[in-house]
């Protein structure tokens, strides 16, 4: 799947979960619709770990992740719990934006004042 021109918000220091597991956690903005803008949060894992960290809060990306879903039974209690993650595995500069210039939008017609 994949966001598109989405906004960074937040990019989180990468945690060592175990000697198998990193991960770090980055948060976009994605609006759809304007006036309810949506905060996705993914994360990168293992060998993805550090793809984001050439850009900053405000940069726009488009991002490639998996949906990745696990279900874990308490051994105890038996209960069973259900996770999701959405796991990035591709983070580029947003096509159709330039830091120097802002946002570009393709749905006005350009001004040559």
């Amino acid at each position: 799947m994949e966001l598109k021109n989405v906004k960074i918000e937040v990019i989180n220091e990468p945690q060592v979960i175990s000697e198998n597991f990193t991960k770090q956690e980055f948060v976009v903005r994605f609006e759809e619709n304007p006036q309810y803008p949506q905060f996705v949060k993914l994360e990168l894992v293992n060998k993805s770990v550090g793809r984001i960290d050439e850009y900053r809060p405000g940069d726009y990306v488009d991002v490639t992740f998996d949906i990745k879903g696990k279900k874990y039974i308490d051994k105890k209690t038996e209960e069973t719990k259900y996770f999701t993650s959405l796991q990035a595995w591709r983070v580029n500069k947003a096509v159709g934006t330039d830091e120097a210039y802002g946002e570009i939008n393709f749905n006005e017609p350009p001004s040559f004042e």
